[in-house]
């Protein structure tokens, strides 16, 4: 009984610390993510110079770089020439380090795992696990990226969404295989390549088919080519199922910002009232919560439909 009860308090010890060590390697990869998003529509580079004002180039140090802390602590401005900062700053270092600390919550998890992947030896078990927490962690990191590029520059650029693609299909690829109920690896590889090719061709159509019809009637482009390769990417992450979710909750959050826009005037000044909503930021949105929550959303729909 006191083995169970130490061996217990280990493993909550290790998924507590490994929760707050991704949070905090989170925190970090937000923040350079930060640079990215702020270098990469300016052609700048991502290295050189260093981290600086964008209003009056002064050159920032060490504690005035410490994630979210130092955003409060200058609460939001330049030290130097008290320039606003801007909230995307706070907001992306949060949302990395939030959803990191929640995918390392879960990996660490053992009853978390499909019951299909716990009926494995050990090593393809670890190996599941820590499949599925890299992947998600990647994951994140592209949909944050995206989701602010999209959102400020109506910009979803192929370096991250083709990334993605192979990324996903290779990963999701690698793990199916090693899981693959049947006796030859060879088959099951086959299987899941076809799965995931037939996943990611469907996601992007649904976007490519409906691009169409828009232009049928109204003679003019209503989504981008980007967005058909943001869904081709979900589908190589996250199945069928998963992006087909992603799209219906994008697609929902977007009709309820349009109908925000619509209702108050004094909103339709803003950015968004002027151009088109950024649906790629939706289906970002769409994405992770299909992640993070999509087969208890998909499970309880089932039940509810009663198949």
């Amino acid at each position: 009984m006191v083995r169970r009860v130490d061996v217990y308090s280990t493993s909550r010890m290790i998924r507590i610390f490994g929760t707050v060590f991704a949070a905090l390697m989170g925190l970090a990869f937000g923040s350079f993510l930060n640079v990215c998003l702020s270098r990469w529509p300016a052609g700048e580079s991502l290295v050189k110079p260093r981290s600086h004002c964008r209003g009056c180039g002064h050159t920032l140090a060490w504690w005035e770089n410490v994630p979210l802390v130092s955003w409060v602590g200058l609460r939001g401005r330049c030290r130097v020439c008290s320039g606003w900062i801007g909230w995307r700053y706070p907001v992306v270092e949060a949302a990395v380090g939030g959803l990191w600390a929640a995918t390392a919550w879960q990996a660490l998890d053992p009853l978390a795992l499909d019951p299909l992947v716990l009926a494995h030896s050990l090593p393809v078990v670890i190996y599941v696990g820590i499949s599925v927490g890299v992947g998600n962690l990647i994951l994140y990191w592209l949909l944050v990226a995206l989701a602010v590029l999209d959102g400020e520059y109506l910009w979803l650029p192929n370096r991250i969404t083709l990334s993605g693609i192979g990324i996903g299909f290779f990963l999701v690829l690698a793990r199916e295989t090693m899981v693959g109920e049947s006796g030859s690896m060879k088959y099951a590889a086959e299987r899941s390549a076809l799965n995931s090719i037939a996943s990611i061709l469907t996601a992007a159509g649904l976007i490519l088919l409906i691009r169409w019809v828009y232009w049928l009637f109204r003679r003019r482009e209503g989504m981008g080519l980007g967005d058909a390769k943001l869904m081709a990417m979900l589908g190589a992450w996250l199945g069928l199922r998963g992006a087909l979710l992603a799209f219906g909750l994008g697609v929902v959050l977007g009709a309820g910002v349009a109908l925000v826009l619509l209702a108050f005037p004094s909103v339709r000044k803003g950015a968004w009232g002027v151009r088109k909503l950024p649906l790629g930021t939706f289906l970002c949105i769409g994405g992770i919560v299909s992640s993070l929550w999509g087969q208890r959303i998909i499970a309880a729909y089932m039940g509810w439909a009663g198949f």
